[in-house]
């Protein structure tokens, strides 16, 4: 489970290691490095997604 911290409140997602391992591990990564860190959302959809 990742947290995603931001100024609306938290976004928790969960990474399905069984169907995706490989994008699972690289995405974790990435967040533990602070990859994502100060991103901004530049587009958001209500009950559909974030970019």
């Amino acid at each position: 489970m990742i947290t995603l911290h931001t100024n609306f409140g938290d976004i928790k997602l969960a990474l399905n290691f069984e169907k995706a391992p490989a994008t699972a591990e690289n995405f974790l990564a990435y967040c533990k490095e602070g990859f994502y860190n100060n991103t901004i959302f530049h587009r958001v959809i209500d009950g559909f997604m974030i970019q």
